[in-house]
């Protein structure tokens, strides 16, 4: 293959792999005040930098091959490692017919994620979904219902909150959660609560020592 139609197929690979981690950007949990798009491009920027210190040394190796060659060929295993980093599962969670209130996604040692939510707003997911789920899910109720615009977020950037419940035999339950809210309250929080200590199937979940700060009932704190 010549240096050429390397460097076009190459390039073609990476600005693919480059257009699609700016649009994921758009679901990106931001920080306290940094946008998801700030943080990612941040991570984007180290990757292209890192790329430029690789390249110098492949050049030492493939000798014949032209610079900008290499420094394409060298983005395509970040861009994809980046791409596996921030892919998240979109959720279809099952709600109870009229259920107002908290939904909480609890830390659980289930195989598969039992997302048709109890009467308690309670459902349980894998450690793997836990860590990686971060995209709105897609909500209707048992008859089909579509909820999604009743659904609110934790905040405008981060939809799921992770809440730490406490405590059983010393230590927390972990989960993710959102709020179904009436229709006269579309798009503002209510911060409901509960104890999901006394809730949960204790046999499902995995229980994590706590922190210093423990969230209690998923919304006030306690040193």
């Amino acid at each position: 293959m010549t240096d050429r139609t390397l460097k076009i197929s190459a390039g073609l690979v990476s600005l693919i792999l480059f257009a699609t981690l700016i649009l994921k950007f758009a679901e990106l949990p931001g920080g306290m005040i940094l946008s998801g798009y700030f943080l990612g491009g941040m991570v984007l920027v180290g990757i292209l930098l890192g790329c430029l210190v690789i390249t110098l040394l492949l050049k030492v190796i493939f000798r014949r091959k032209s610079f900008l060659t290499l420094y394409i060929i060298s983005t395509i295993i970040p861009f994809s490692f980046f791409h596996y980093y921030l892919y998240s599962p979109t959720l279809n969670i099952t709600v109870p017919e009229g259920y107002r209130g908290n939904v909480s996604l609890v830390l659980s040692n289930v195989k598969e994620n039992i997302l048709t939510i109890d009467t308690n707003g309670i459902g349980y997911v894998t450690k793997w979904t836990f860590d990686h789920t971060y995209t709105k899910p897609q909500v209707t109720d048992e008859k089909g219902v579509n909820m999604d615009n009743l659904c609110v977020g934790f905040n405008p950037s981060t939809f799921w909150g992770k809440a730490n419940s406490c405590c059983v035999r010393g230590k927390e339950i972990e989960s993710l959660d959102f709020e179904i809210v009436p229709k006269e309250k579309i798009g503002q929080k209510q911060y409901y609560s509960k104890d999901l200590t006394i809730l949960v199937n204790k046999k499902l979940v995995i229980f994590v020592k706590p922190d210093s700060y423990t969230i209690i009932d998923s919304g006030s704190i306690k040193k």
